[in-house]
């Protein structure tokens, strides 16, 4: 299968194109990506040079690229999005354009290709807040920050593409991910490496915000099994039924690293910061026979253990080096 990924230098879209290159060896993998702030090809170093792996950076909204891309894709896998709920409350406009008329953009060429079978991937942040049992497919829509409305916006468009020209998608709703490669400003990551430069970790408000965690390589292998076996027009909801408040984890990685609660230091509350979410996998367990494989204690020490390795990739993310090497060799195109 030829596989068109967006957003395959980030966190989760990096971690998805090593998994297919690697499970499936008559696949291909085209990356678009425009490189903004947490898109980084140090992610994909060492399948650079992969004969079924190529590298075109771009726009999702610039449709005449995106329809030179389509012609010979398979398959799209959407991960490309502006993602973190504080810059969407600083800057909501950059989330509207990527993460609405990004998606429109690719809907419209892959509905003009013949009808590409198309892969959204979603949040669990578009349900808003826990009342009651863990979201499932059935629960509501209820956004509550730029990012989350966003992201709902762009689902409902995917479905309308379904239910109207009969475009043959699936949506994935995922828990909070962690694991290599995330961006240094979600907690998990921050926290890690914070500790290890010897700095404190910020803690919103109490801290006792509740989060379903999610190891990025087990949603790897939720979005390809749906890919492969889930039912056209549907939605799934992913999740490892592991919810634990904020303080939790910072408490765990303390742990994991020798540090006491001295390192951490309680700070204000963002705007409307949803005090719970959590996800009922039972779905994708039930219909198409995903399990996760990763235990959160395992996957947290893992976790910690790959950020104390590999230093030199978060320092240069950190430090912004990453980006001034992007603005030379590709700020021109």
């Amino acid at each position: 299968m030829n596989l068109l990924i967006t957003g395959g230098a980030g966190f989760i879209g990096s971690n998805f194109i090593r998994t297919i290159l690697a499970k499936y060896p008559e696949d291909s993998v085209m990356n678009l990506d425009l490189l903004t702030y947490a898109g980084n090809l140090e992610n994909l170093k060492e399948i650079e040079n992969n004969s079924r792996y190529k590298f075109v950076k771009g726009d999702i909204t610039d449709r005449s690229l995106v329809d030179s891309l389509m012609k010979d894709t398979g398959a799209v896998v959407h991960f490309a999005a502006e993602t973190h709920v504080d810059r969407s409350v600083l800057d909501s406009g950059n989330f509207v354009r990527s993460n609405i008329l990004g998606t429109y953009t690719l809907l419209e060429s892959a509905r003009q290709h013949g009808g590409k079978r198309f892969h959204h991937v979603s949040t669990d942040e578009v349900f808003g807040v826990v009342e009651g049992k863990p979201f499932d497919e059935n629960t509501p829509y209820n956004p509550r920050s730029p990012y989350s409305a966003s992201k709902a916006a762009s689902d409902h468009l995917v479905r309308a593409y379904f239910h109207t020209f009969n475009l043959p998608i699936t949506i994935s709703n995922c828990a909070n991910n962690y694991g290599p490669y995330c961006f240094p400003e979600k907690l998990i990551p921050l926290a890690i490496t914070n500790l290890i430069e010897g700095k404190k970790v910020p803690v919103y408000g109490d801290g006792l915000q509740v989060r379903d965690w999610l190891h990025v390589i087990d949603h790897c292998s939720a979005i390809d099994t749906i890919l492969r076996k889930g039912k056209i027009g549907e939605t799934y909801c992913v999740g490892v039924r592991k919810q634990l408040p904020n303080i939790e984890i910072v408490r765990l990685i303390l742990k994991a690293l020798g540090k006491d609660e001295s390192f951490i230091e309680f700070v204000k509350d963002r705007p409307g910061h949803d005090r719970h979410y959590a996800i009922d996998p039972s779905r994708v367990e039930r219909e198409l026979g995903w399990k996760s494989a990763i235990a959160f204690e395992e996957g947290i020490a893992q976790t910690v253990k790959w950020y104390v390795e590999n230093a030199e990739w978060w320092r240069k993310v950190k430090s912004g080096e990453y980006r001034e090497y992007y603005e030379r060799q590709y700020g021109h195109r």
